[in-house]
């Protein structure tokens, strides 16, 4: 039988904070094996900061496990901080870390944005890849943005109207400016609840059966100050990419190995991106978890993801 449970909980054998430019610094950490085969985490949002938990995805007497918390999430500072803070800027965070830590090549893994930033820097770097594990497939085209702001509510009217309501009628027409407007204010009692409710919003969307403890992850202050702000920012500016780009460039990582886990009923990145990338990407295996919304916590999820994990020790 596969293993497909958490690993224990662990501690960083190392961690660090790696200044990126004149305004923004990186947190970093390791864990697992020193000489084990490297495997990067990005985690989702954009915005929403890595956490312990992370870490047990992957067997740590192979895996030698590096996380980080992307410009303006988590522990890295300044927190939410919108300047200079853009897709080709991660990428080259990415990269500066990967140099900084001497590794030559490494397993990918994120899910929901996590899994848009991992295709992006592989499509940049393939050469630096071993390979991806994705879940939750976002490929942040116009119609999946759209999707998040209006669609939901279709699935979720009760949590879109309460999104929605500190917002005037004629303000509703246009959710993403008029967020992005009190996201930014400088004000705290202004801009703090406007990033609980957009991030409570997303939290109370991403799984199957409503899951309190997501929703309270979510709704903290500093999940939601860096996921509200930097999703808004990421979405009116289309992920500073070109349109389609991730799709238009998936023949740069044909050659590499890939596993896509999307649950069937994920309402936040509905699957019909997962599969245009399937299609776009045939050598990637392709597993549908048909009782799982968004969460990489939905046990079906957890569990492929996993697998997914113990399957790259055999090819690797």
């Amino acid at each position: 039988m596969p293993h497909t449970e958490l690993f224990p909980a662990i501690e960083p054998y190392d961690h660090g904070k790696l200044p990126l430019d004149g305004i923004h610094t990186m947190y970093w950490e390791q864990s697992g094996n020193p000489e084990g085969i490297p495997v990067l985490f990005l985690h989702g949002g954009p915005g929403a900061g890595a956490t312990p938990g992370h870490r047990r995805f992957f067997d740590p007497a192979y895996y030698r496990i590096v996380i980080f918390d992307q410009r303006g999430a988590g522990r890295s500072t300044p927190l939410g901080e919108l300047k200079d803070n853009t897709t080709p800027l991660l990428i080259r965070d990415i990269e500066k870390l990967r140099h900084h830590l001497g590794i030559k090549q490494w397993l990918i893994f994120g899910g929901s944005w996590g899994s848009t930033l991992s295709l992006a820097y592989g499509e940049a770097h393939p050469e630096h890849c071993l390979g991806f594990v994705l879940r939750g497939i976002f490929l942040c085209r116009p119609g999946e943005i759209n999707w998040f702001l209006y669609g939901l509510q279709n699935l979720f009217p009760e949590v879109w109207r309460e999104f929605v309501s500190r917002l005037a009628p004629d303000e509703q027409r246009d959710i993403l400016t008029a967020y992005y407007r009190l996201l930014t204010h400088p004000d705290p009692d202004v801009h703090l609840p406007a990033a609980r409710a957009w991030s409570r919003y997303e939290g109370s969307c991403s799984t199957l059966l409503p899951n309190s403890q997501i929703v309270d992850y979510f709704s903290g202050d500093t999940v939601a100050l860096g996921l509200a702000k930097i999703e808004a920012h990421y979405f009116r500016n289309n992920i500073f990419l070109p349109e389609n780009s991730l799709l238009d460039n998936v023949h740069k990582i044909h050659h590499l190995p890939g596993v896509i886990v999307q649950g069937r009923y994920d309402a936040v990145c509905p699957i019909v991106s997962a599969y245009d990338l399937h299609l776009a990407w045939p050598r990637a295996e392709y597993i549908v978890v048909n009782d799982a919304g968004h969460s990489a916590w939905e046990p079906g999820i957890q569990a492929e993801l996993i697998k997914a994990t113990e399957k790259f020790k055999q090819i690797l």
